[in-house]
């Protein structure tokens, strides 16, 4: 098991939101295996057993919370087990244990089919792939595009950001579709007036995208945008900042982050947090609280960072990417700049299961150091500065925008501030 803090990820690249209500998703599964009219293997049914009764008795053992939010989790076995055996394909399956794990109501709980571990698993490595970022909106089968990876077959085939994709081969897309290299795929795909958009592409290898890039090209300014919270993170930070001018002010691009590891989101506070400063409690499934402190690995560097520091966020940074704005934000050590985040942040830890699939499981409740619960609420940023999808498609970027007027603006308060010459 791995120690993260992460959100549903079930995207053709890397994020997703929660589902919505518990009782629209539960009609999905039943729906899905009715029409089907298929009935599993031997094998198959054996298979799903075995994988059903892992995550139903994982969460009644582990759930952080002893009572599971007041669910009843053997009524739940009764009523999904019978429907998860009877699942024809790992997509039916899926989406019987991910109903039964929304009744949690934890944007963490969720179970993630083999080709989308697999998927997790290669995300920054070289690979097919199509080109587009999915987000997750309120059904199994709504998806929108979320990025367009630039020359990707999905960027040649005109697909714009904003777009909801409706099939792949005639079939909703689902977290168990893979990319193949040289296999072309059709898409139905919605644009934002309602019309129908058809297309095919044909996904190809690409080069791995970089999970931290560092941004130099403005004047005063270090960009560091971080993709997902990933092994790393921590010196791969301390060494972007070793040497840095006081004068260049530092911003932190967060937004579409869906979070990651809690020992690199402790690793990026010590960056700039005085050592040891705590930062958030976290409490287990036996009540016993542990205080986090700025103790991570920040590569070669011994002393915070005193430059100053803008965060960027917005709707989907979840996670680990909710809690770094908002240590940085009650510590008054950054500026938190965007939109709300989407308050998924509670601690996980990912068990492998027998079919190759994953569950992610929240182990462990989370307050910050002043004792908020950011779970369903999220960080609220100092100054609201949205980008519209017609923005971002132009290019545009006007909440880094302000950011850097806001970072600029305290640059000259504190210049006003320093005694001139005598």
């Amino acid at each position: 098991m791995r120690l993260s803090l992460s959100s549903r990820l079930f995207g053709v690249v890397l994020l997703g939101l929660p589902l919505g209500s518990a009782a629209a998703a539960v009609a999905a599964p039943q729906a899905a295996i009715s029409a089907s009219g298929v009935a599993p293997s031997r094998a198959q049914e054996r298979l799903n057993q075995r994988v059903f009764d892992r995550v139903w008795d994982e969460v009644r053992r582990g759930y952080y919370d002893p009572s599971l939010h007041g669910v009843d989790w053997r009524a739940a076995r009764t009523q999904f087990r019978p429907q998860a055996l009877a699942a024809p394909d790992e997509r039916a399956l899926y989406r019987v244990l991910n109903a039964m794990l929304d009744l949690l109501d934890d944007g963490h709980a969720a179970a993630s089919p083999p080709a989308a571990v697999r998927r997790q698993d290669m995300q920054f490595a070289r690979r097919a792939v199509m080109g587009m970022t999915l987000m997750r909106g309120q059904t199994p089968d709504d998806w929108t595009v979320e990025r367009i990876r630039p020359g990707s077959p999905a960027e040649e085939a005109g697909i714009q950001l904003g777009w909801a994709l409706n099939t792949v081969d005639g079939q909703p897309w689902g977290a168990d579709v893979e990319a193949f290299d040289g296999r072309p795929v059709h898409l139905v795909l919605t644009d934002e007036t309602g019309q129908r958009r058809e297309t095919i592409l044909t996904p190809r290898i690409m080069d791995a995208v970089q999970p931290f890039v560092a941004d130099t090209s403005r004047p005063g300014v270090l960009v560091l945008r971080v993709e997902q919270f990933d092994k790393g993170l921590g010196p791969w930070m301390g060494s972007a900042l070793e040497g840095l001018p006081p004068d260049v002010d530092v911003v932190l691009d967060l937004r579409g982050n869906p979070g990651g590891r809690l020992w690199e989101a402790e690793s990026v506070l010590t960056c700039f947090l005085p050592r040891n400063q705590a930062w958030a409690t976290r409490t287990g499934r036996t009540g016993r609280a542990v205080v986090l402190r700025a103790a991570g690995d920040c590569g070669d560097r011994r002393d915070p960072l005193a430059n100053p520091v803008a965060v960027l966020v917005d709707q989907g940074s979840r996670s680990a990417a909710e809690l770094t704005p908002a240590a940085l934000q009650e510590a008054r050590r950054g500026i938190v700049v965007g939109e709300r985040t989407g308050g998924s942040v509670l601690i996980a830890q990912e068990t492998n299961l027998p079919d190759g699939g994953r569950l992610t499981l929240s182990r462990a409740d989370f307050v910050t150091a002043g004792g908020t619960r950011l779970e369903k609420r999220g960080v609220t940023p100092d100054i609201a500065a949205p980008r519209t999808v017609a923005q971002r498609r132009a290019g545009d970027d006007p909440t880094l925008e302000a950011a850097i007027a806001a970072l600029r603006g305290q640059d000259r308060a504190g210049a006003a501030d320093r005694p001139g010459p005598l």
